[in-house]
């Protein structure tokens, strides 16, 4: 494959998970006004809200059988569209069986899109022979905080969502769309074929998954305590003001921004594990910090350090996924463990928020940070996961190597 083919390639990449990062702050964030257009009690707002994860983990196992015919790139090149015109439709529709078709869609498409964007992402870092997956991931919280500012606007001026979800949708769709011509599906073709090589169709014991998967759901609830608690905590618990209580999940994306920027080279300089380990004791102690903070300030200072810790897992363990799903099954096999460890990021959601919330009710909201703390935790017992392996089929993950593209066969 060219040089110049690879970098069109992780741009293209790059540019879908900025555009996912958008897409999602943009639901998210104003859940409040869409609650409210369509009428949806409280009650029945968190079978709204959990629809959409657990639709996601279906469309991820989905993905995972359609990548044995069909090319993670076809996949992301139909998949992100739906997931911006069912946002559209989201802030569009006027009655209940309309917003639930338009998340349901959403959620299946964004399962598909999450899964395929991160077996791209795995398999041209692999074609690159050097940690880049970082990167992907920091243009996603790039795009995360752009999609929660465009939402704190439109809240401000109180800007409908058709109004406010239109003019992105009609700027972003046909940048994904161009953009998806340099899409690059390492081990594939140029023209989205699978390679036939080995293990283009294995399978992955879900054993050897297992640790990473685990991982990945702590990760999940740890990033789900910091988004749906952080303004409850500092507001009720350290006696912050509502506007102070604004800030703790944008200090936290903008660390998180800062530091899957740089998290690359720390990955190149020291190795995978060493910085998994590295962010999870930061991790762990921005939790220590929140749980035992005496004020709003210290407890600002801990969602701000959780950033820094969290940023660096989930990215790392879809790499490390991929690395020792080709140790064992080759090439192709990648895309299917990133398909099942992609479900646990939903699992981890899903659990996050309840857990938390449940634990903070009964017992109390400093000791429930503690709680995802020791989880995050559970991270060091298997950082060894994330060291490359002894490869079965001779690939050198540490070195570039030769990928297939269909018209080129060069060198990386």
């Amino acid at each position: 494959m060219t040089d110049a083919r690879l970098r069109h390639g992780r741009a293209s990449l790059a540019l879908s998970f900025f555009v996912q990062g958008v897409a999602f702050a943009l639901l998210v964030t104003r859940i409040p006004a869409i609650q409210d257009r369509y009428g949806i009690s409280d009650g029945l707002l968190p079978l709204f809200l959990a629809a959409v994860p657990v639709l996601a983990g279906v469309g991820s196992v989905a993905t995972e059988k359609l990548v044995v015919r069909r090319p993670p790139g076809s996949v992301l090149r139909w998949s992100q569209p739906v997931v911006l015109l069912s946002l559209l439709a989201v802030g569009a529709g006027s009655s209940v069986w309309q917003i639930a078709l338009a998340l349901g869609v959403f959620g299946l498409a964004v399962g598909a899109l999450d899964a395929s964007m991160n077996m791209l992402g795995v398999s041209l870092q692999q074609a690159y022979g050097r940690s880049i997956m970082l990167g992907f991931h920091a243009t996603y919280s790039l795009g995360g905080i752009l999609g929660a500012s465009l939402s704190w606007a439109g809240a401000h001026w109180d800007v409908p969502l058709a109004v406010s979800y239109l003019p992105v949708v009609l700027v972003l769709l046909p940048a994904v769309l161009l953009g998806s011509r340099w899409y690059v599906d390492g081990g594939g073709s140029e023209s989205g074929k699978s390679s036939d090589g080995p293990g283009a169709a294995a399978t992955v014991p879900f054993r050897l998954l297992l640790p990473l998967c685990l991982v990945m759901a702590f990760a999940y609830i740890g990033d789900s305590t910091v988004s749906n608690w952080s303004a409850k905590y500092l507001q009720d618990v350290l006696g912050s003001s509502e506007e102070l209580a604004t800030i703790p999940y944008n200090a936290y994306m903008v660390t998180t921004l800062l530091g899957r920027a740089v998290g690359d080279l720390g990955v190149r300089r020291f190795g995978a594990a060493a910085v998994v380990r590295c962010g999870t004791v930061l991790a762990a102690v921005g939790f220590a910090v929140v749980a035992v903070a005496p004020g709003p300030w210290t407890g600002l200072a801990g969602f701000t350090l959780l950033g820094l810790g969290l940023c660096v897992i989930v990215p790392q363990t879809f790499a490390a996924a991929g690395r020792r799903a080709v140790s064992y099954g080759g090439p192709g096999a990648s895309n299917a463990a990133v398909a099942r460890l992609n479900v646990f990021n939903y699992v981890g959601f899903l659990i996050g928020a309840p857990l938390v919330g449940g634990l903070g009710d009964a017992w109390s909201y400093r000791g429930a940070m503690l709680v995802p703390m020791l989880l995050v935790l559970v991270t060091l017992l298997y950082a060894r996961s994330f060291e490359p392996e002894p490869d079965r089929y001779g690939v050198d993950h540490e070195r570039p190597r030769t990928v297939d593209v269909g018209r080129s066969g060069n060198e990386v």
